[in-house]
């Protein structure tokens, strides 16, 4: 097995665990502002802003790793 064939079967590999990362991180930030949402209503709107903001963190990294893997496919052929 070459260097490129290992890399053209890991590549699709590491997309998945890292969209399966994101999505696990994404459920427990929501939970846990949904949940502090309920517990204080008033304080809806900050813990929403530091909930989307830590979102996109999470989904930059997701978008990240797919740059990753569109850079090194060039490289497999």
């Amino acid at each position: 097995m070459t260097a490129g064939i290992a890399l053209a079967l890991s590549l699709p590999i590491a997309v998945a665990l890292a969209a399966i990362g994101s999505a696990f991180g994404l459920g427990k930030a929501v939970a846990a502002a949904m949940e502090a949402i309920g517990r204080q209503p008033e304080a809806a709107p900050q813990i929403q802003l530091a909930m989307v903001i830590g979102a996109a963190f999470i989904e930059a990294l997701t978008i990240y790793a797919l740059l990753t893997v569109f850079i090194f496919q060039g490289r497999v052929g």
